[in-house]
């Protein structure tokens, strides 16, 4: 009876050392990130070739993303003279200040960036509608800050600014744009256009969305919303890395945390020493 009871101490042991071993499973069960990235893009027409450039890359985790951005090239400040700015319909308050560059990832439209041939009214120059066709309405809205959606399109205080600038930021996705960031159908789309190559049409034509500031009896020249950058998300060749290697932000924009993940891997850790523990136990009782 004593042998048996013996041999059946480490079965026992095993047993709970599988569990331990087992443990890590769910774990690994869990949604991978996945990584895509864009190349930004000079939209034809409105900024010239070479003129300016970005780089843009998005890693999924769930409905969690991570969007590190930079751009260079661009529209640096708006112009300081009152009647250049009242022409344009920019309030003087503005007048010096980074030039705003909002910007979205859009959705819905043909999987593409516009082409000349998209300038329906033949001014030389590609309005946001007119640029619509390709790349879709707007999803998301990459604001620096506050709320990511089409509410915050043309909100330009939340707008990241200047010629040359790098957007880190963690926030919720929303499903419509979830799935077209999935369906390698989503679009990353950047306005504003730089008054020192733009076409001539985009200073005098008030913008096509009908943004006006409040107290200006001009709209928004065309220069203020008109796409100066494209590009196409797709899914990176080496997109998939464990939960535990996913980007938790950083920068001025970013700082989502996640607990839950944490508090997994802290039970698994308590539960493999466990384990480990009993199987000390039951070989000095055996």
């Amino acid at each position: 009876m004593k042998k048996s009871l013996r041999w059946g101490v480490p079965v026992a042991a095993l047993g709970i050392a599988g569990l331990g071993i087992a443990l890590p499973a769910p774990a690994n069960a869990a949604p991978d990130t996945t990584t895509y990235q864009a190349t930004l893009n000079p939209v034809a027409l409105n900024t010239p070739s070479g003129a300016a450039s970005g780089s843009f890359t998005l890693t999924l985790n769930g409905d969690q993303v991570t969007v590190t951005e930079h751009v260079s090239g661009l529209a640096t400040k708006l112009p300081s003279d009152k009647a250049t700015l009242t022409s344009l319909g920019i309030p003087t308050s503005f007048a010096g200040a980074p030039f705003p560059h909002v910007q979205h990832i859009h959705i819905n439209g043909q999987d593409s960036c516009p082409t000349s041939s998209a300038d329906a009214n033949g001014d030389g120059v590609l309005s946001t509608v007119e640029g619509q066709p390709a790349y879709g309405t707007i999803g998301t809205t990459l604001s620096t800050k506050g709320v990511t959606s089409a509410k915050s399109a043309t909100d330009v205080t939340v707008a990241p600014g200047g010629g040359s600038f790098t957007y880190k930021r963690t926030f919720t996705i929303n499903q419509a744009t979830l799935s077209a960031i999935q369906n390698n159908s989503a679009v990353v789309v950047v306005h504003g256009l730089n008054p020192a190559n733009a076409p001539k049409a985009s200073l005098t034509t008030p913008n096509s969305l009908g943004v006006q500031f409040p107290g200006e009896k001009n709209k928004l020249a065309l220069i203020g919303t008109a796409p100066a950058l494209c590009g196409v998300l797709s899914a990176s060749q080496m997109s998939s890395v464990p939960v535990g290697s996913s980007p938790t932000g950083g920068g001025s924009t970013s700082g989502i945390e996640d607990e839950a993940l944490l508090a997994a891997g802290g039970g698994l850790l308590l539960a493999a020493g466990g384990a480990f523990a009993a199987r000390r136990r039951f070989a000095r009782q055996s």
